[in-house]
């Protein structure tokens, strides 16, 4: 079997979306192809259908490889609860808070663990595409790696090193991570890719050509700064904050955001723009406000009362639209009880009042994939109104979160959650109910990440706001094919820029001939 390992000389150079890249091409040359990465620290954050949580980078690297996303690609999975801690989640479940010290001093008790897996694959695909974390070169960290060059010696995966001219000093991130392996590590690295280049690359060559001298290795390509719609790499996201179409959705950019790839597919609706909000000057005058998902919700809830936020969004709420999704749909509740200490000392905090429901915060996460059907009578009343396509489809996504919230007399049941993890449900108690809505409509919330990648449920909000701006509704696209189309568009950009024979070469594999 083949292996192939995408390392960088900093966070957010791009490796993971050429790991996507070199994933879909090696799907379209014929080879039964898997994504790796050992560790990954991301409150970008998924459910498999076994009900195990990933990092979200590598959903799409299994996408790309025309799989289903299992927790084996990412085993171990950190998710930043405050600058110092990290809830870390092995194979798929809580392992433990702790520090970014006691973390280290553990990491090496994982690797038979993380052999163990890479053999598995080994046996069951052609060719492994692995992705390292943040530098090779943080050698402080050395002794004990497990994601970087400790990873590739473990397996003898063979390295490629990326660096981002767009940030400027490229070559001397490249040229400064070489100087700072180890002469064994140096040996593994096999080339190097420029990534994200603007302009003509004929005036790039005479430094390519120099870097090659001091290094002693290869430009395998240079890819051209380009923009899709995919997911990237946290530190990748540019947060927009500009009105882009003429429906204006705006975010909360909470401290501690995390799944704001809950709001992808909204985005790919041709006269929609979703913006961020970090303070009260950019709140605006916004169609839809949303409240995304948070690692913290305690904390995040504090400081949108300490910065005006709070008292912004309960005043629009009179007039305005509002979704809150997990965190924010804990905080649009009337309080939230923290008993065990899950997010902070506080045990209990007033929320918005918005929604009549109250959250307990619980030892155990809830990490469920779920199909849900409209269980609010005012969305039965007026779907017909908003859904273009009458073809049924259920809601569907996945939850993420400790809280469990409890309905008070006011609260009205948004979704009846009709499928947990595969298993058909089939009470009609309040336990199988999720999110809630006020009694005019204007206020919702739910548990559901990912909740517009299905159409039917993007397709009724878009509506009632393009109803609002006298827009002409529509039918949803459908988000799944145009994450293929976009993912093809990348291999064929990827493919054009890299030495992908050369790649071949370096993994040992003959490619097949078309």
């Amino acid at each position: 079997m083949a292996k192939i390992m995408i390392q960088g000389t900093a966070s957010s150079v791009g490796k993971s979306i050429l790991v996507a890249a070199l994933c879909r091409i090696f799907k379209q040359d014929g080879y039964k192809v898997v994504p790796f990465k050992s560790q990954n620290m991301s409150l970008n954050s998924y459910i498999t259908l076994d009900g195990k949580e990933m990092g979200r980078a590598q959903v799409l690297q299994a996408y790309a490889s025309g799989l289903e996303p299992e927790v084996y690609m990412n085993p171990i999975l950190l998710k930043p609860t405050s600058d110092k801690k990290s809830q870390v989640i092995v194979n798929g479940k809580v392992f433990g808070n702790y520090t970014a010290m006691e973390y280290h001093n553990m990491k090496t008790g994982f690797k038979d663990m993380l052999k163990k897996h890479f053999d598995k694959l080994e046996e069951e695909f052609d060719i492994v595409v692995m992705e390292g974390a943040g530098s090779p070169a943080e050698i402080n960290l050395r002794d004990k790696d497990i994601v970087n060059m400790g990873m590739a010696e473990l397996v003898d995966a063979p390295v490629l090193i990326v660096g981002d001219i767009d940030k400027g000093g490229v070559f001397a991130a490249l040229a400064g991570t070489m100087l700072l392996l180890k002469e064994e590590e140096k040996k593994r690295v096999k080339g190097t890719i420029i990534n994200k280049f603007r302009g003509d690359v004929k005036i790039l060559e005479p430094g390519l050509n120099m870097l090659e001298e001091i290094i002693d290795k290869p430009t395998v390509g240079v890819v051209p700064y380009f923009k899709l719609k995919l997911e990237d790499e946290d530190g990748a996201v540019e947060f927009n904050k500009k009105v882009t179409a003429p429906i204006d959705i705006a975010v909360i950019k909470l401290p501690r955001i995390s799944n704001f790839t809950d709001l992808d597919a909204l985005d790919n609706e041709e006269d929609v723009s979703i913006r961020f909000i970090t303070s009260l000057e950019e709140f605006g005058e916004p169609d839809f406000l949303i409240i995304p998902g948070s690692k913290n919700t305690i904390e995040d809830l504090m400081a949108l009362r300490d910065n005006g936020l709070e008292a912004k969004i309960k005043a629009y709420s009179k007039t305005g639209m509002i979704l809150g999704i997990c965190g924010g749909y804990q905080m649009l509740g009337n309080s939230i009880e923290d008993p065990y200490g899950v997010e902070t000392e506080l045990k209990e905090i007033d929320g918005m009042g918005l929604l009549d429901i109250t959250t307990v915060f619980e030892k155990d996460k809830v990490t469920t994939r779920v199909k849900a059907d409209i269980a609010s009578e005012f969305f039965k009343k007026s779907e017909q109104k908003y859904i273009l396509n009458k073809g049924f489809e259920h809601i569907y996504g996945y939850e993420i979160h400790m809280g469990i919230s409890s309905y008070g007399q006011n609260a009205e049941p948004l979704f009846s959650i009709a499928n947990k993890n595969g298993e058909e449900l089939t009470a009609k108690s309040l336990e199988y109910k999720d999110g809630a809505i006020n009694k005019d409509g204007r206020i919702m919330g739910t548990y559901i990440h990912g909740i517009f990648d299905g159409s039917y449920f993007r397709e009724y909000v878009v509506n009632r706001l393009r109803e609002k701006k006298a827009i002409e509704l529509k039918e949803a696209k459908n988000y799944e094919s145009l994450r293929e189309k976009e993912l093809d568009r990348l291999a064929e950009l990827v493919r054009s820029s890299l030495d992908i024979d050369k790649i071949y070469e370096i993994m040992g594999v003959e490619k097949k001939e078309d």
